[in-house]
């Protein structure tokens, strides 16, 4: 059985925390997050640390200890830290930049693909060169809510996702890529023919 439920998250002086119910607005550095919980769960405040409470032992209380503490620790990184997730755009021809606030995609269409940031999150696009002078794009996606940044991220993989033979696309940093070997029977069929 998890016991992430029990344990106090902690917060610094530059954090602060307000409770109305079930309803908790974490405030920080780089921003503020409010989030409504489950009425069931009992949140309080004391000496820098929110400690989290449930009613019972029954399966639904206990799973939602665990989540609800979880949900409030990243809130209260998010507000401190931020969260962040790159992506790489690679492909001849494929490129990003950014407009303003928008990052516009060129990935094979026969239209740019400009895709506005929601409230709350950050585009930058950084261009990287490697040794043998191919140029790949880099996009990172910040904000202090980890939902939000993940969402969003996944909304950019989805515009051009990579393909299993060249590897060309949008891909997150540190993604393995299936690949798959080429037609392999076109070349045999020529030297029979």
């Amino acid at each position: 059985m998890s016991r992430i439920g029990r344990r106090p998250v902690s917060f610094d002086k530059t954090v602060s925390v307000s409770i109305n119910g079930s309803t908790v607005t974490v405030k920080g550095p780089k921003g503020s997050l409010t989030r409504t919980f489950h009425p069931d769960m009992k949140i309080s405040q004391s000496d820098g640390q929110l400690i989290v409470e449930r009613p019972s032992d029954g399966r639904m209380h206990r799973a939602l200890h665990g989540l609800t503490r979880s949900l409030l620790a990243n809130m209260v990184e998010g507000v401190t830290q931020g969260y962040r997730k790159e992506l790489r755009v690679s492909g001849v021809g494929y490129r990003a930049q950014m407009d303003g606030q928008k990052v516009v995609f060129q990935v094979g269409f026969s239209h740019p693909v400009p895709v506005a940031p929601p409230e709350g999150i950050r585009f930058a696009v950084e261009e990287v060169r490697d040794a043998s002078g191919v140029i790949t794009y880099t996009v990172r996606v910040e904000g202090s809510d980890k939902e939000l940044v993940g969402e969003t991220a996944a909304r950019l993989h989805r515009i051009r996702p990579p393909e299993p033979y060249k590897g060309k696309g949008i891909h997150y940093v540190g993604e393995r890529i299936r690949r798959k070997a080429g037609k392999a029977g076109k070349v045999g069929a020529k030297k029979q023919a």
